[in-house]
């Protein structure tokens, strides 16, 4: 079975078992800070996920938000990066904004993405070539003023950073058309492959590679630009990410690093 499909298969299976616990009464726990939640169903997802994975390539290595797995992405080598349920806070408060992701890489190139959004009814893929939405083609906006951009702020993590978050939201209404914010990373950066969203940003440094890597594939598939906040190039490990539909990508970028500076 080729990468592809054993990705789309794995995150369709994972997706199954969370909207199985989605509006259910749960166990719920807390991570590295009061908002940072853990379910079973994030850890019985995840348990499903890997399943599907190695039950076709049986020395995958996983990259994995929960439990003990592999938390940055290797090198070199082929890797499966997995985030059982993406937007955990909303799936706790019975938001349907949560997705489960599943990315394939091979020496830090994404090969291919899945994004299923199981309460939306919404499958996103990316492949090598283009990037579809329930079997068809998306693509970004072609907004091209920034002030009819709608952007959206993702990724916070931890209160020791939310003053600088802060600033991001502040400056983001000021500086652009509209502002939106989704509390799920993949969700978001879904959104603006499918040009229903203008921008995502973030100032955070080193963002996770599961809250990241599937959704930045298939804006760039899309037809977007996604770089850090210095405008190269985005990879895993770098500082911030701004992913946009690429009009005016570097006004943005200029933007977003002056209201984090």
């Amino acid at each position: 079975m080729s990468r592809s499909d054993t990705a789309y298969e794995a995150a369709i299976a994972g997706s199954e078992i969370a909207h199985e616990r989605f509006r259910t009464d749960l166990d719920v726990a807390t991570k590295n800070s009061k908002m940072d939640f853990v379910t079973e169903a994030d850890t019985e997802t995840q348990h499903r996920v890997i399943e599907v994975v190695r039950d076709a390539y049986p020395d995958a290595t996983i990259v994995g938000e929960e439990e003990d797995e592999l938390k940055s992405v290797p090198e070199d080598g082929n890797a499966w990066v997995i985030d059982p349920i993406d937007g955990t806070t909303n799936f706790v408060r019975g938001v349907p904004l949560w997705t489960t992701t599943v990315a394939a890489v091979r020496d830090h190139e994404t090969v291919a993405a899945v994004t299923v959004a199981p309460a939306l009814g919404e499958t996103f893929v990316a492949d090598s070539a283009d990037a579809t939405l329930n079997d068809e083609p998306i693509s970004v906006s072609e907004q091209a003023d920034l002030e009819r951009f709608v952007v959206a702020p993702i990724l916070r993590y931890g209160s020791e950073r939310d003053r600088q978050f802060g600033n991001l939201l502040r400056e983001s209404i000021l500086e652009f058309g509209d502002l939106r914010r989704f509390g799920c990373a993949q969700v978001t950066l879904a959104m603006v492959a499918r040009g229903t969203l203008d921008a995502a940003v973030s100032p955070q440094p080193e963002p996770n590679p599961w809250d990241t890597i599937a959704g930045i594939a298939l804006v760039e598939r899309a037809g977007g630009v996604v770089t850090d906040i210095e405008g190269n190039p985005w990879k895993p490990g770098c500082e911030g990410l701004v992913a946009s539909n690429g009009n005016a990508h570097d006004e943005i970028v200029e933007r977003v690093r002056a209201a984090v500076a």
